[in-house]
């Protein structure tokens, strides 16, 4: 049974004003919150009916859609909801609300830092955490860091002495992360591992005892581990989590003083963004990020920020902006020099590596042509340093011959992509996947395409 039905239950007021003003009908939400658990991977079929029972009869569906019913809300209010405001408070979790917080004081962003990372939950519980992305949450840490993207980092005196050692500890977990999680997946238990770097060896020292020049690496360090924490759940279709992990990451990079550290993490979060659909939000991101860094920021850097650009203008089928910034990606990465300050952490960032996401831009702009001139430079990728990038793109690639009409090509190319995503652990992998199935619909009739189908699915399923 999905609700949870009670004896004389009163009508959930709260719920029916907050609906009212935000001006979105019972049928509206429903359909809304039907999307949002498809998203989560929780599939409903609420109806107009099942919002009069949550509002008129006080019944409470089971989680996470009391969660989903916040997000719908909150997207259609611009502002986050909480499970109090829609009258659902009863079944807050303790990580519900956890680390959405942007404190202008520095002393309260440290505190809550440190209370999220030394609190989180085991692995398991964090995951069932993973619900959508409330694109709402994201409003207020953007704009604050946007209108102050450098905090003076702060001395502090209260625990154990941190020094160099334990700074290099923390980059090499970091490092560590990234490599496991390109080459098999966000969900590898070695990529995914870094929350447990967090909670254990980076939120304590964040109450230790440090200079200010420590204290600015310590909190760069803790914010580039939080981003990979956030692109690990991002890459397994936990949205919620990773929105959490990214707000800690930007809040921290504020705190060290590091435009550099914000502006990469602010472009990581409009990828975040577009890759839920969330097109305008995702350039709004990528060009603050931008714009913010321009002074302070490396060429590779900025490289990334236009990038993440370019991409959202291509999945708003906006050729000439798309263009613009992934040109101006390339120039920026052309203009590295010997000598150049170049940060280790985003080395990843190549010409190959632009090429391969123009491949999906032009993909997006439905321009088989210049991404078939894009793949050819991306073939320069190792496979088994950058497995799931190589077979993302191989998807996109596939979808794409598919769309044009060109079937062998693509269950060539779509065959390839299958048989490198089924060596990591990926749910954005899986994703590419099944586009490249749902672009085969007119040809479903066709024996060797049902095989295909057939193939990457059980494929996928089982790696």
């Amino acid at each position: 049974m999905t609700e949870r039905r009670r004896q004389h239950k009163p009508p959930n007021l709260a719920l029916g004003e907050l609906l009212l003003s935000s001006g979105i009908s019972r049928e509206g939400l429903a359909r809304r919150v039907n999307v949002l658990s498809r998203q989560a991977g929780s599939a409903r079929s609420y109806t107009h009916t099942g919002v009069s029972n949550w509002i008129d009869r006080g019944m409470v569906p089971r989680p996470p859609v009391p969660a989903l019913i916040a997000a719908a809300l909150g997207e259609q209010l611009g502002r986050p909801v909480t499970l109090d405001e829609i009258g659902m408070g009863t079944l807050r979790e303790n990580w519900e609300d956890m680390g959405l917080d942007f404190p202008r004081d520095p002393d309260d962003a440290l505190r809550l830092s440190y209370e999220y990372w030394s609190t989180m939950l085991d692995r398991r519980t964090l995951l069932a955490a993973g619900g959508p992305l409330a694109i709402a949450a994201y409003h207020t840490p953007v704009r604050r860091w946007l209108a102050k993207p450098a905090d003076y980092p702060t001395e502090q005196k209260t625990g154990g002495q941190v020094g160099r050692a334990d700074l290099d500890d923390l980059w090499r977990a970091a490092e560590e992360a990234r490599r496991w999680d390109s080459k098999y997946g966000g969900g590898n238990v070695r990529a995914s591992s870094v929350t447990d770097v967090l909670q254990h060896r980076a939120a304590p020292l964040l109450r230790g005892t440090y200079t200010h020049a420590i204290g600015a690496e310590l909190f760069t360090a803790t914010s580039e581990l939080a981003r990979i924490a956030a692109w690990a759940a991002v890459d397994m279709g936990h949205h919620s989590l990773a929105q959490q992990h990214f707000i800690q990451a930007l809040r921290l990079a504020r705190s060290a003083g590091d435009i550099q550290a914000g502006s990469y993490v602010l472009a990581t979060m409009s990828l975040h963004a577009y890759l839920q659909g969330h097109v305008s939000e995702a350039i709004d991101m990528a060009e603050g990020a931008y714009e913010q860094g321009r002074h302070h920021a490396a060429p590779r850097v900025l490289a990334f920020a236009k990038l993440a650009e370019a991409r959202a203008h291509g999945k708003a089928r906006d050729a000439r902006s798309a263009g613009r910034a992934l040109a101006t990606a390339e120039q920026l990465l052309s203009s590295i020099r010997p000598g150049t300050h170049d940060p280790a952490e985003i080395s990843y960032l190549t010409h190959a590596r632009i090429s391969t996401d123009a491949v999906e831009i032009c993909r997006d702009l439905g321009d088989l042509k210049s991404a078939l001139r894009w793949s050819s430079q991306a073939d320069a990728m190792p496979v088994g340093v950058y497995t799931r990038a190589v077979g993302i793109r191989l998807a996109i690639l596939s979808s794409a011959h598919i769309k044009a009409g060109e079937l062998d090509q693509g269950l060539v190319l779509g065959e390839r992509a299958v048989s490198i995503l089924s060596q990591v652990q990926s749910t954005r992998a899986r994703d590419y996947v099944r586009q490249v199935n749902d672009s085969l619909q007119p040809w479903r009739r066709e024996e060797r395409v049902r095989d295909f189908v057939h193939r990457s699915t059980a494929t996928l399923v089982s790696a």
